[in-house]
C-alpha cells in the first residue's frame, strides 16, 4: 500500500521532532511547516538541518525550498534583518498550501498552543482531501481526568477538550494519541517536584502510593503514532499507550529505584487532602508537577478506566511488533 504523505507541524519541538524521524523511518514522505524563527536558532535549525537530510521537505510560506538553500537565503535574512512570511498557526495561507501537499497532519504543539489548531481544522474541512488528522493532545487523556477544579484555575485540559469535540463536531477523521506521561517529565526526578535527579536519600510518596501512572519515552510515542495513520483500526478513536512495564504505582517506582541503587530510601508521606493544598497554595507554573501528580497519582487518571471499543484502541495489542523503552531501562540510565 503507499504510504501516506505527512505533515508534521512543531517539527522543531522535542516530539514534532521524533515524529518526524519516525515518520521518515517507516518510509513516508514527510513534510515539517517551519517558522522562520527556527532557522535563527541554533539548535532547532540543527533539527532541521538532521530532518531535511533525512529526506524530509520544509515548508515555509508558499515554497518548498531543499534545506541547503533555505538554510543559505535564511542565514542572508539574519544577518540582513529581514525575512518573508511566518509559517505558523496563525497564516492561514501558509496553512493551506502546506495541508494541500499531503494526506495527514499531526500537530506537536505545545498544550499552551491547543486553541491555535482551530484554523488548522477549519483549513482541513474546507480543503476535504485529508485523510486523518492527528491533534496535539499527547498526554493523559482530558476527558477521563478528575481535575476539573483544579483545571479552572489554569485551563490546561479544557482546550485539549474543545478541540477534540470541534473535530467530532466537523466530522475531521482523526486519531487520539494518549500516551500518559513523557519519560523526560517526572521520571527522572522519581515524581519529586523541584529535584531534577532520582533522590537517594529521602523520597516523598503521594497518597497511598499504589496508584498506577503511565510514562512513554517520546521517541516510542512517535513510532506508535506513525504507526496509526494508514490503519483503518484507529480512524476517529483514541489510542491509548499502557505497554507492560511502562505503567508503574509511585511505591512500586521507588521499589525499582531502590534495588538499582542497593540502598533504601527514608519514606516521606503526603496525603490527598495536604496534596491539594499544596497545589491550591502554590502560583502557576511551580504547581503543575504536583497537578500531574495529582491526578495521575491520586485520581489515578491514566489507568482507572479499561480501554474499551468502539471509542479506545490498545496501541500495543495494535502493533506488539514495535520496540519501547520501559521504566527499568530508563532508570539504568540515571544510577
Amino acid at each position: 500500500m503507499e504510504k501516506s504523505k505527512i505533515l508534521i507541524i512543531g517539527a522543531t519541538g522535542s516530539l514534532g521532532y521524533h515524529l518526524a524521524e519516525a515518520s521518515l523511518k517507516f518510509c513516508h514522505p514527510t513534510f515539517a511547516l517551519v517558522r522562520h524563527s527556527a532557522f535563527s536558532h541554533p539548535h532547532k535549525a540543527q533539527k532541521l538541518h538532521s530532518l531535511s537530510l533525512a529526506g524530509a521537505t520544509l515548508l515555509k510560506v508558499s515554497h518548498l525550498i531543499s534545506f541547503p538553500f533555505l538554510f543559505q537565503f535564511l542565514v542572508l535574512m539574519i544577518e540582513f534583518g529581514h525575512f518573508y512570511g511566518q509559517g505558523s498557526l496563525e497564516d492561514e495561507t501558509t496553512i493551506a498550501e502546506a495541508v494541500s501537499l499531503v494526506d495527514v497532519v499531526i500537530c506537536a504543539v505545545s498544550a499552551k498552543q491547543s486553541l491555535l489548531q482551530k484554523l488548522l481544522i477549519r483549513v482541513i474541512r474546507q480543503l476535504g482531501s485529508i485523510k486523518r488528522f492527528i491533534p496535539s493532545e499527547f498526554g493523559s487523556d482530558p476527558t477521563r481526568a478528575h481535575v476539573s477544579e483544579l483545571d479552572d484555575l489554569h485551563n490546561f485540559y479544557a482546550p485539549k477538550i474543545e478541540i477534540r469535540r470541534l473535530l467530532e463536531a466537523e466530522g475531521i477523521p482523526h486519531t487520539i494519541i494518549s500516551c500518559n506521561f513523557f519519560m523526560r517529565i517526572l521520571l527522572p526526578s522519581l515524581a519529586q517536584p523541584g529535584l531534577d535527579a532520582p533522590p537517594r536519600d529521602k523520597v516523598t510518596i503521594y497518597g497511598d502510593g499504589n496508584t498506577k501512572g503511565v510514562f512513554m519515552k517520546e521517541s516510542d510515542v512517535a513510532a506508535f503514532t506513525i504507526n496509526t495513520v494508514d490503519d483503518p483500526r484507529t480512524l476517529n478513536k483514541v489510542l491509548y499507550l499502557r505497554p507492560p512495564g511502562n505503567v508503574c504505582s509511585l511505591n512500586e517506582l521507588v521499589e525499582m529505584w531502590e534495588i538499582k541503587i542497593a540502598k533504601k530510601l527514608e519514606r516521606l508521606h503526603v496525603s490527598e487532602g495536604e496534596l491539594l493544598q499544596k497545589i491550591k497554595g502554590t502560583s502557576y507554573p511551580a504547581n503543575f508537577e504536583m497537578l500531574f501528580i495529582y491526578s495521575a497519582f491520586i485520581k489515578g487518571d491514566h489507568t482507572y478506566f479499561d480501554i474499551e471499543p468502539p471509542s479506545g484502541v490498545n496501541g500495543t495489542q495494535l502493533y506488539p511488533h514495535l520496540k519501547y523503552t520501559t521504566i527499568s531501562e530508563f532508570l539504568d540510565t540515571l544510577v
